[in-house]
């Protein structure tokens, strides 16, 4: 009688207790205008062909071919974007990630304060099941006063695997001790040692120039003090650095002086926190932000930011839309929206504006290999809208849907 040897039978026997390889989930998205946040032009009744959460084709529907057992989606008369990428947000919890992502915000990069969940919420963001944002951690923004001890802070946040880092440079209008030169340097040292890139949040043009010096890789806001001048700009061409703006930072400052419009947006209403809602409306509250210097400063701040924002498109400088949002009053995932509007009306094209939040975005936090545009290789994920952004940056508020690897997000 034949008898397996028993190296043999422990091959076969093995491979019977291991499940069965699943099929490839196959989905196609048919009858699309598809932007696909590349520089091509729009494609008209186009088709988007996913495989396990990631797109195998994307481009006219007579150029792609949709296997047999496919799941079809269609969506004619609908406009596709790529998802919507935030280089400046907060995260403070994982229910964060739904709310960005019923916006249409399929990716944010926190740039500090996330708890140990949003970690572990990063670390299992690779699958093919995904339905909510993926995010990115700076860890606890630094706070270092000696060079001895930014090179400490830097190696814990480090240690803790963190995919850039965060400081401060800046004396909130006077109010507070900025962080020295030195230690500044320091961190941007240790982090580059490393092999990691440090993101600075600055208020003044004196302070940018100097920290793109020095070697910071990423500028966290807009110079918000003084006019962007010629040298810095090209300085800043020159480097390669990406510069978020952050024009939505300086709204909040100021915007609840009265109830703002968009309380009554019913696109906002249905993921807003209603605990900020509360506290915006508060009319003690109201009368303190008219009351507040600071609030006025700000006010006047966000004209200066917006006239940087356009000299930064002119001179070439990538942009990066963020906008800080997560802490109290900054409404995560639809500022993001109001993002895009603001940087149109500061001069921005439509397509310049979109492009900042998908590819721009994509390249300068060195995700353009997965996210960013919808080409062969990369996740499939998109915003499906009921207008056209390339005409009017508004319509990226008529979402019909959210897909993030493929899966619709739950709105």
């Amino acid at each position: 009688m034949y008898r397996l040897s028993f190296a043999a039978c422990a091959v076969v026997c093995l491979t019977s207790l291991l499940p069965a390889r699943l099929p490839a989930q196959l989905r196609a998205f048919t009858g699309v205008r598809l932007v696909d946040g590349t520089d091509r032009p729009p494609v008209a009744n186009a088709t988007i062909l996913l495989r396990d959460g990631r797109v195998v084709a994307a481009g006219a529907a007579g150029s792609v071919t949709i296997p047999a057992g496919a799941e079809r989606i269609a969506l004619e008369g609908r406009t596709v974007i790529p998802g919507l990428i935030n280089s400046h947000g907060h995260v403070n919890g994982v229910a964060d990630l739904s709310t960005y992502a019923a916006y249409g915000i399929t990716t944010v990069y926190s740039l500090g304060g996330e708890p140990d969940d949003v970690f572990a919420a990063r670390a299992s963001q690779g699958s093919a099941s995904l339905a909510r944002a993926r995010v990115y951690v700076a860890g606890p923004v630094l706070t270092p006063t000696t060079p001895d001890e930014a090179r400490a802070q830097v190696a814990a946040v480090a240690a803790r695997g963190v995919d850039i880092v965060k400081i401060r440079v800046d004396d909130n209008l006077g109010t507070a001790t900025k962080m020295p030169a030195d230690v500044s340097g320091a961190v941007i040292e240790e982090a580059h040692r490393r092999g990691l890139r440090v993101a600075v949040h600055i208020f003044y043009r004196d302070d940018a120039a100097s920290l793109l010096a020095a070697g910071a890789d990423f500028i966290a806001h807009s110079v918000r003090d003084a006019e962007l001048d010629a040298p810095l700009l090209a300085s800043l061409k020159a480097s390669g650095r990406c510069v978020s703006p952050t024009l939505m930072r300086e709204v909040s400052a100021f915007v609840y002086e009265s109830t703002p419009a968009f309380f009554s947006d019913p696109l906002f209403l249905a993921h807003a926190n209603r605990e900020w809602m509360a506290q915006g409306s508060d009319p003690a509250r109201q009368e303190g932000v008219r009351r507040s210097v600071s609030a006025q400063r700000y006010k006047a701040a966000l004209e200066v930011a917006s006239r940087n924002v356009k000299r930064l498109a002119d001179a070439g400088v990538p942009l990066a839309m963020g906008t800080d949002t997560g802490p109290v009053g900054r409404f995560q995932g639809y500022f993001e929206l109001m993002e895009l509007e603001r940087m149109v009306q500061a001069g921005l094209t439509p397509r310049q504006a979109l492009a900042s939040a998908t590819q721009v975005a994509a390249k300068c936090l060195k995700l353009d290999t997965e996210i960013g545009t919808l080409e062969a290789g990369k996740w499939g994920d998109f915003v499906v809208l009921d207008g056209d952004p390339l005409s009017d940056i508004a319509n990226v508020r008529r979402i019909h849907s959210v897909w993030i690897a493929g899966n619709r997000v739950a709105r």
